[in-house]
């Protein structure tokens, strides 16, 4: 089985780009689905009708399978190498995934009552959780390339420094969204 590690990473890798791909695109689409809320019909209930079809199929078609088969492949690694369960970055990796799945799973229940047509989120909050998985991926990508020579201090501080650009960026949209609301 070892000889096929290369190829059990390579599937593990499209995977996770398929997993993130889906958790970028989802919290987009609740967005949009927050805002059909407040159209007047019909065109509230046309949007809605076909965001929650999208959602779904987003949800249930590429993200869970790819967050599935992303972990599996994962656990294969490790299985055929667990002398990276004994290396410090390879701990602090691990507790991203889990941030990373309490992120999947906490979609799920947004997915879930959109879905029932309860919005509990507005657009302007739901635009600043579609960032958390952006850090979850700066942290998992640095960790896995840098993983020994990471200066953990310039790590934490780079991480800091990119969710204060992200929210930044966030409320320079939002007030260009009131001056212009089809930007």
């Amino acid at each position: 089985m070892i000889e096929y590690y290369q190829y059990i990473k390579a599937l593990h890798l499209i995977f996770v780009i398929t997993w993130f791909a889906g958790l970028f695109y989802i919290p987009r689409l609740f967005i949009y689905h927050i805002e059909a809320t407040k159209k007047p019909e019909p065109e509230n209930e046309i949007l809605s009708t076909q965001l929650k079809l999208m959602t779904k199929r987003l949800w249930t078609i590429i993200t869970w399978p790819s967050a599935i088969l992303a972990s599996l492949f994962a656990f294969l690694m490790l299985y055929l190498s667990p002398g990276w369960l004994s290396q410090g970055w390879m701990h602090v990796k691990l507790g991203f995934v889990l941030l990373l799945y309490a992120y999947h799973i906490k979609n799920h229940f947004i997915f879930k009552d959109l879905q029932n047509d309860i919005v509990k989120w507005s657009s302007n909050k739901m635009r600043l959780w579609n960032e958390v998985s952006t850090l979850i991926l700066f942290a998992v990508i640095f960790l896995v390339i840098l993983r020994d020579s990471f200066n953990w201090i310039y790590g934490v501080i780079g991480i800091f420094l990119l969710a204060g650009m992200l929210m930044l960026g966030v409320k320079v949209y939002k007030r260009i969204r009131a001056r212009n609301p089809n930007a």
